[in-house]
Formats: structure tokens, sequence, C-alpha cells
């Protein structure tokens, strides 16, 4: 017996309906409640796979008769080749109009053209993501429904630096750059974290120089995203482990035990800190709209040394003024 995935698709929307009986009440039913909720109409269709649910949609908004629901599972085998056959590539979700042009001069020029092509010509021409595009229209799901990337359990910012680093205010100078960035990615997913580790590396190349690798971590007294905060922890790890006798090729931070935000374990002996939530907010707004590094703290930026080297980067000529070219 073959077990089918039902995929229901409502604009924008995926959801998995597997197993689930009467399908099309249950779509009609969404489909009134969006529409008495938010007052937007919208069209579900219904298929084995996202790329034929999408397919579905197209056929529910084009034909009237069909009342905004239309499940594609519910055809014959002649039906879907008829249907398909009346739908151009270019209605395909991923088929562009570059991609259409180009399918067509193999002769494909439908769906059921699409269907049908010679898999390894497909591949080998468009690649796998054409493939994948085939092989759902042929009823084999390749597109994950979930497709939202999870938060993120562990953050590490480091770097490798232009030349040596044997001073400390230049490695607390990196680590605010590092710390920064962690902290950017930390609250851009609304989570905090509980525990900081610190590591400094020599270059493990250089067999000439003595070698020296150490790494403390330690655990926040709460769980926090204040790049003020974890900063201040930064710098005093880097100076438990720093000896100056060492030359640094590398440094980093990593942030772990992630929880959201709204998870927050409190202390019954100690007063509650207060919150930079507000300041943190205005940073990150002026650094996504001036640049990253905009707005930064005060032990970040002093120094350029430790920076990459650059000399062969090319010139941002679409998002910089100093860098759009002259005629």
């Amino acid at each position: 017996m073959q077990h089918w995935r039902w995929y229901l698709l409502i604009d924008e929307c995926f959801v998995d309906l597997t197993g689930i009986p009467k399908l099309r009440e249950v779509s009609y039913a969404m489909r009134q409640r969006v529409m008495m909720w938010t007052g937007i109409p919208v069209c579900v269709g219904i298929g084995p796979t996202k790329t034929l649910a999408k397919l579905a949609n197209h056929v529910a908004k084009k034909h009237p008769r069909s009342r905004g629901v239309f499940n594609y599972n519910a055809l014959t085998d002649d039906q879907k080749t008829r249907l398909l056959q009346r739908i151009p590539a270019e209605e395909v979700w991923g088929v562009g109009h570059k991609l259409t042009q180009k399918l067509a001069r193999h002769g494909v020029h439908s769906v059921h053209d699409l269907r049908q092509a010679h898999v390894p010509t497909l591949r080998a021409e468009f690649g796998v993501v054409m493939e994948k595009i085939q092989r759902e229209l042929q009823e084999m799901p390749c597109i994950e429904l979930q497709e939202i990337q999870p938060d993120r359990q562990q953050i590490i910012s480091s770097r490798s630096f232009g030349k040596m680093v044997t001073e400390l205010p230049v490695l607390q100078d990196a680590l605010s750059t590092f710390v920064a960035n962690a902290c950017a990615k930390l609250r851009a997913q609304g989570s905090h974290a509980s525990v900081i580790q610190v590591f400094l590396q020599t270059n493990r190349f250089r067999k000439d120089l003595p070698q020296y690798m150490p790494s403390l971590a330690v655990p926040l007294p709460y769980p926090t995203n204040d790049s003020l905060e974890v900063n201040r922890w930064a710098g005093y790890l880097c100076e438990r482990m720093f000896k100056p006798e060492y030359q640094y090729k590398k440094a980093g931070i990593m942030l772990s035990e992630i929880s959201p935000v709204t998870q927050r374990q409190g202390d019954l002996l100690e007063p509650e800190t207060t919150s930079n939530a507000k300041l943190m907010q205005a940073l990150d707004k002026l650094n996504q709209r001036y640049g990253r590094g905009t707005v930064k703290v005060s032990t970040q930026g002093a120094f350029k040394g430790w920076q990459m080297r650059q000399e062969l980067r090319s010139p941002n000529y679409t998002t910089a003024w100093d860098d759009v070219p002259l005629v």
C-alpha cells in the first residue's frame, strides 16, 4: 500500500495535512475563516508535494469553478496529464522567465514536458535544483515542509589576525568586535546565552615559535544578550589567559546554553539587574541602518593592526558610495 503525503498551500503558507479526512471541507473552512477574520480572499491548493500544492493553488485562482480550492490528488492519471499539458512551464514554482526560455530550447514548454524530461540532461544543464522540481512534479517529495532555520544553540565569532598580536589591549579590542557580532546574532533570534567561552591561539603553522592555545569558559550570573555585559566578561577572561611572551594569531568567543529571552530563571537571593534591552535595540537599529560597527563600545575599534589584510578585496560597487566607479 502506498502512503501519500498531503500538502496544502494557503497563499504562501504550507501545512502538512497527511491523514486528515475530508480535506476539501477542511480547506473551505480554513478559507472561510481567513476571509471572516481578515477580509483577505485566499485560495487553497492540495497536492502530494509542495511544488504540486503550489501549482494546485494556481489552478484554484484561475478557475472559478473550483471556488478557491483545488485538490490535485483527486484527479485520475489522465486528468493530471491533461491539466499539466495546459499549464506553461513558467507557472512552476522556481522556474523564472530566463529558465523558461532555456527550457524551451530543450523542447520543454508545458509542466507535463518538464515532468517527462530526460533526467540526466535536465540535471546536467540546469543543476540539482531543477531535478528536485521535476521529482516534485512526479509526486516524489524533495523539498522539506519545514524550511525555517531553527535558532542557533551555539554562536561562535572568531577571526585570524592580519598580523601577530602581542599586546593585551589589542586582543581585547578584537574580542569586543567578536562579542558585538555574536550578541547581535543572539538578539536577532530573540535569545540570550548563559555561558561565554574565550579562546586564544598562536600560529600553529609556525613551528619555530612557542605555542599557546588557552581557552576559558564561565557561566554568566544571568542569561544575557547585552553586548556590554558579555564584553566585560570577555575582557576579563582574556586578561586571565594572556601571556606577553607569546604571539597570537587568532582569537574568538563562543556563546552557549542559549535559550529564548522569554525563558529566564530569576534569583530569589539577589536583586534583578537593570536591563539594557532598549539600549541594545537602539544599537541594532542604528547599525542596521548605517552599517555594522557604526555604534560600538569604547573598547572596540581602537586598534586596526589585528584586522584581516584585504588588499585584494573587490570594491563594493553596488553598496558603497566611495566604491562607485567614475566615468
